[in-house]
Protein backbone atom coordinates (compact mmCIF):
# COMPACT_ATOMS: atom_id res chain seq x y z
CA UNK A 1 0.00 0.00 0.00
CA UNK A 2 1.01 3.20 -0.54
CA UNK A 3 1.97 6.27 1.74
CA UNK A 4 -0.64 8.59 2.65
CA UNK A 5 -0.38 11.82 0.48
CA UNK A 6 1.21 14.52 2.22
CA UNK A 7 -2.05 16.93 1.11
CA UNK A 8 -4.01 14.49 2.72
CA UNK A 9 -2.40 14.09 6.05
CA UNK A 10 -1.66 17.73 6.32
CA UNK A 11 -5.35 18.49 6.13
CA UNK A 12 -5.78 15.82 8.87
CA UNK A 13 -3.28 17.44 11.55
CA UNK A 14 -3.94 20.55 10.62
CA UNK A 15 -6.33 22.02 8.87
CA UNK A 16 -9.10 20.60 10.53
CA UNK A 17 -8.07 22.51 13.89
CA UNK A 18 -8.10 25.66 12.05
CA UNK A 19 -11.11 25.56 10.46
CA UNK A 20 -13.07 24.32 13.57
CA UNK A 21 -11.36 27.42 15.08
CA UNK A 22 -12.02 29.87 12.34
CA UNK A 23 -15.48 28.84 11.60
CA UNK A 24 -16.67 28.39 14.87
CA UNK A 25 -17.60 24.62 14.33
CA UNK A 26 -18.77 22.35 17.29
CA UNK A 27 -18.74 19.27 15.93
CA UNK A 28 -15.54 18.36 14.18
CA UNK A 29 -17.98 15.99 11.68
CA UNK A 30 -19.39 19.33 10.48
CA UNK A 31 -15.79 20.27 9.17
CA UNK A 32 -16.12 21.27 5.29
CA UNK A 33 -14.35 18.63 3.25
CA UNK A 34 -13.43 17.39 -0.07
CA UNK A 35 -15.41 14.81 -1.04
CA UNK A 36 -14.43 14.51 -5.08
CA UNK A 37 -12.51 16.07 -7.99
CA UNK A 38 -14.26 15.83 -11.89
CA UNK A 39 -11.99 16.44 -14.35
CA UNK A 40 -13.82 16.98 -17.53
CA UNK A 41 -12.30 17.34 -21.15
CA UNK A 42 -15.40 18.55 -24.00
CA UNK A 43 -13.96 17.87 -27.94
CA UNK A 44 -16.30 19.15 -29.93
CA UNK A 45 -14.37 18.18 -32.81
CA UNK A 46 -14.98 14.23 -32.02
CA UNK A 47 -17.84 14.30 -33.73
CA UNK A 48 -15.95 14.33 -36.92
CA UNK A 49 -13.31 12.68 -35.98
CA UNK A 50 -13.41 10.01 -33.09
CA UNK A 51 -9.31 10.09 -33.19
CA UNK A 52 -9.43 13.04 -31.61
CA UNK A 53 -11.30 11.89 -28.66
CA UNK A 54 -8.84 8.37 -28.21
CA UNK A 55 -6.10 11.16 -28.21
CA UNK A 56 -7.87 13.27 -25.67
CA UNK A 57 -8.68 10.41 -23.62
CA UNK A 58 -5.28 9.33 -23.92
CA UNK A 59 -4.28 12.92 -22.72
CA UNK A 60 -6.52 12.81 -19.42
CA UNK A 61 -5.81 9.35 -18.17
CA UNK A 62 -2.06 10.28 -18.36
CA UNK A 63 -2.53 13.16 -16.06
CA UNK A 64 -5.06 11.91 -14.12
CA UNK A 65 -4.05 8.07 -13.61
CA UNK A 66 -7.40 6.51 -14.34
CA UNK A 67 -9.01 5.40 -17.18
CA UNK A 68 -11.64 8.25 -18.44
CA UNK A 69 -15.37 7.35 -19.33
CA UNK A 70 -16.70 9.05 -22.27
CA UNK A 71 -19.79 11.64 -21.87
CA UNK A 72 -22.10 11.73 -25.02
CA UNK A 73 -24.60 14.32 -25.91
CA UNK A 74 -28.03 14.22 -24.79
CA UNK A 75 -29.78 16.01 -27.53
CA UNK A 76 -29.21 16.82 -31.12
CA UNK A 77 -28.28 20.09 -31.61
CA UNK A 78 -28.20 21.12 -35.56
CA UNK A 79 -26.53 24.04 -35.45
CA UNK A 80 -23.25 22.07 -34.35
CA UNK A 81 -23.74 19.53 -35.89
CA UNK A 82 -24.06 16.85 -32.81
CA UNK A 83 -26.81 14.30 -32.42
CA UNK A 84 -28.02 11.94 -29.74
CA UNK A 85 -25.83 9.45 -28.29
CA UNK A 86 -22.49 10.52 -30.08
CA UNK A 87 -19.55 11.20 -27.91
CA UNK A 88 -18.54 14.70 -27.59
CA UNK A 89 -16.26 14.26 -24.67
CA UNK A 90 -14.35 12.21 -21.52
CA UNK A 91 -14.56 12.92 -17.75
CA UNK A 92 -12.94 11.65 -14.57
CA UNK A 93 -14.29 11.26 -11.44
CA UNK A 94 -10.96 11.07 -8.97
CA UNK A 95 -11.80 9.79 -4.80
CA UNK A 96 -9.40 8.87 -1.86
CA UNK A 97 -5.67 9.01 -2.51
CA UNK A 98 -6.09 9.69 -6.25
CA UNK A 99 -7.82 13.06 -5.52
CA UNK A 100 -5.74 13.96 -3.16
CA UNK A 101 -2.13 13.16 -5.36
CA UNK A 102 -4.11 14.78 -8.41
CA UNK A 103 -4.39 17.99 -6.21
CA UNK A 104 -1.07 18.64 -5.03
CA UNK A 105 0.25 17.73 -8.40
CA UNK A 106 -2.35 20.71 -9.55
CA UNK A 107 -1.21 22.85 -6.80
CA UNK A 108 2.36 22.43 -6.45
CA UNK A 109 3.54 21.71 -10.58
CA UNK A 110 0.77 22.58 -12.99
CA UNK A 111 -0.79 25.60 -11.70
CA UNK A 112 2.60 27.58 -11.26
CA UNK A 113 3.38 26.52 -15.04
CA UNK A 114 0.48 28.61 -16.28
CA UNK A 115 1.82 31.22 -18.04
CA UNK A 116 0.93 35.35 -16.54
CA UNK A 117 0.19 32.82 -13.71
CA UNK A 118 -1.70 35.66 -11.31
CA UNK A 119 -3.79 33.48 -8.93
CA UNK A 120 -7.07 32.07 -9.71
CA UNK A 121 -10.63 33.76 -9.27
CA UNK A 122 -12.68 33.35 -6.19
CA UNK A 123 -15.46 33.90 -7.71
CA UNK A 124 -15.82 30.40 -9.40
CA UNK A 125 -18.20 28.72 -6.62
CA UNK A 126 -21.18 27.89 -7.50
CA UNK A 127 -23.41 28.91 -4.21
CA UNK A 128 -23.46 24.97 -3.20
CA UNK A 129 -19.58 24.78 -1.96
CA UNK A 130 -18.01 23.43 -5.15
CA UNK A 131 -15.65 25.24 -7.34
CA UNK A 132 -14.69 25.36 -10.97
CA UNK A 133 -11.23 25.80 -12.54
CA UNK A 134 -10.69 26.03 -16.29
CA UNK A 135 -7.71 25.33 -17.52
CA UNK A 136 -7.00 26.39 -20.93
CA UNK A 137 -4.06 23.87 -22.41
CA UNK A 138 -2.99 20.32 -21.09
CA UNK A 139 0.53 21.27 -21.41
CA UNK A 140 1.07 22.74 -18.06
CA UNK A 141 0.81 18.68 -16.32
CA UNK A 142 4.80 17.91 -16.45
CA UNK A 143 3.54 14.11 -17.58
CA UNK A 144 2.69 15.35 -20.65
CA UNK A 145 5.17 15.00 -23.32
CA UNK A 146 4.87 18.58 -25.61
CA UNK A 147 5.97 16.65 -29.23
CA UNK A 148 3.64 13.69 -28.53
CA UNK A 149 0.47 16.24 -28.70
CA UNK A 150 -1.77 16.75 -31.89
CA UNK A 151 -3.54 19.88 -30.22
CA UNK A 152 -4.23 21.33 -27.32
CA UNK A 153 -7.13 20.98 -25.17
CA UNK A 154 -9.07 22.97 -22.39
CA UNK A 155 -10.57 21.33 -19.39
CA UNK A 156 -12.36 21.99 -16.39
CA UNK A 157 -11.66 20.74 -12.69
CA UNK A 158 -14.77 20.65 -10.10
CA UNK A 159 -13.44 20.70 -6.67
CA UNK A 160 -16.79 18.79 -4.78
CA UNK A 161 -16.85 20.18 -1.30
CA UNK A 162 -19.74 18.79 1.77
CA UNK A 163 -19.48 23.14 2.63
CA UNK A 164 -22.77 24.36 2.46
CA UNK A 165 -21.78 27.43 1.35
CA UNK A 166 -19.07 29.30 -0.36
CA UNK A 167 -17.66 30.67 2.21
CA UNK A 168 -16.76 27.27 4.22
CA UNK A 169 -15.78 26.60 0.83
CA UNK A 170 -13.59 29.79 0.50
CA UNK A 171 -12.13 28.56 4.01
CA UNK A 172 -11.31 25.02 3.09
CA UNK A 173 -9.56 25.60 -0.49
CA UNK A 174 -7.48 28.39 0.99
CA UNK A 175 -6.54 26.40 3.44
CA UNK A 176 -5.53 23.72 0.79
CA UNK A 177 -3.17 26.33 -0.48
CA UNK A 178 -5.36 27.49 -3.44
CA UNK A 179 -3.85 30.41 -4.77
CA UNK A 180 -6.98 32.65 -5.39
CA UNK A 181 -6.65 36.01 -6.27
CA UNK A 182 -7.32 38.76 -3.73
CA UNK A 183 -10.75 40.06 -3.67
Amino acid sequence: MADTPRLKVKYQTEIVPALVEQLGIKNINCVPKLEKIVVNMGVGAAAGDSKLLDAAMNDMRIITGQQPCVTRAKKSIAGFHVREGQAIGCKVTLRGDRMWEFLDRLLATALPRVRDFRGISPKSFDGCGNYTLGITEQLIFPEIEYDKIDRTRGMDITFVTNAGDNDSAFALLSALGFPFKSK
